[in-house]
């Protein structure tokens, strides 16, 4: 058992770290653990551990997970957008461009840090890990 996953194993002295909202936490970009420390160094590098509680976050993988979910989400707010505006006013294309390359990059710029936050407070507070095959 590595130090890390000794670490985790660890049961969480609940009076010092009370159980944090991972919604909270995670889309404030904060550690899972004491929600005070900050999660990113950057705009979406996962800081080493925690200033305020010292977890280590190499547990963190977020994976694809918000990019799929941010593609979802913008996809049908620009594409529902889009549409009852071409049916309502049969803009040109340019001003389609204009209107919606500019929302899309916004909105998922904007929604790719907390998304990511959240992700990895869910795997904290679910202990999810890499998937193992027994032998």
């Amino acid at each position: 058992m590595t130090d890390t996953e000794s670490e985790r194993a660890k049961p969480v002295d609940q009076a010092r770290f009370p159980p944090q909202a991972p919604l909270r936490t995670g889309l404030r970009g904060r550690c899972p653990r004491c929600g005070q420390g900050r999660l990113f160094h950057g705009f979406l590098t996962v800081r080493p551990r925690c200033s305020n509680c010292g977890l280590a976050f190499d547990f963190a993988d977020s994976g694809d997970g918000p990019a799929v979910f941010i593609i979802m989400i913008v996809g049908f707010i620009v594409v529902g957008l889009a549409l009852v505006v071409e049916v309502a006013f049969m803009p040109p294309i340019w001003l389609h461009m204009l209107l919606w390359l500019p929302l899309t990059l916004i909105l998922g710029l904007g929604m790719l840090r907390p998304l990511k936050g959240l992700m990895i407070a869910q795997q904290y507070r679910h202990s999810a890990e890499e998937g193992r095959l027994d032998e």
